[in-house]
């Protein structure tokens, strides 16, 4: 490892020092950190998977719904009636702050139902109505889904630059803080054993 540049006194070692006990200090606070980010993080994927099932599940299960209702109603008439609203869903997006990142808040408000289904009820079979109350309920899942999954992805990033800081510390910063001090006491100690010679010699002329 390949030490810093520096002039091998004293003071430059007394500043190394405070230097070297600051960047161990950081890097216990940082891999605390990342560890802490990786535990929240396996709970966020788990949560996730979870939602994500469930979606998928119940949007396969509308799918099939949805094919039935358009097998026994004219594509026309089925694509009118469905690309009607039914339900309204507000979304309030705010922001949360998870070990230090600020990941989105998604929150649902009640969905509000217009009166009837947004159709004539002569007009399409009742394997509409079902379709149509399925993906209703499936919306605020889906929503939900999303801000999860940003949330995992925000914090996947933020783990992977901790991560990096964490090495830089571990494998750079500190080891050549380290061997740098090394270098300045081996030349101190040269310097004083130097000195004692002179200082010798010295009182032997005398």
């Amino acid at each position: 490892m390949a030490r810093l540049n520096v002039n091998p006194t004293r003071m430059e070692l007394k500043r190394l020092k405070g230097r070297l006990s600051t960047a161990v200090r950081g890097h216990k606070l940082l891999k605390d950190k990342s560890d802490e980010m990786v535990r929240r993080f396996t709970e966020i994927i788990k949560e996730n998977k979870r939602l994500r099932d469930e979606v998928e599940e119940e949007l396969a299960r509308t799918l099939r719904q949805f094919s039935v209702a358009r097998s026994v109603t004219p594509a026309y008439e089925a694509e009118t009636a469905f690309a009607m609203p039914s339900v309204a869903v507000g979304v309030e997006c705010g922001t949360e702050t998870v070990m230090g990142v600020e990941v989105p808040k998604v929150s649902l408000s009640d969905g509000r139902r217009t009166e009837g289904l947004p159709y004539a009820y002569a007009e399409i079979t009742s394997e509409a109505d079902y379709s149509v109350d399925m993906v209703s309920a499936l919306l605020p899942k889906m929503v939900l889904l999303a801000g999860t999954e940003k949330t995992m992805r925000m914090l996947a990033a933020e783990i992977e630059r901790n991560k990096r800081r964490v090495n830089a510390l571990e494998y750079v910063m500190i080891p050549q803080l380290e061997e740098t001090i090394k270098y300045i006491k081996d030349k101190l100690d040269e310097n004083e054993r130097a000195a004692v010679v002179r200082l010798m010699k010295v009182k032997g002329k005398a």
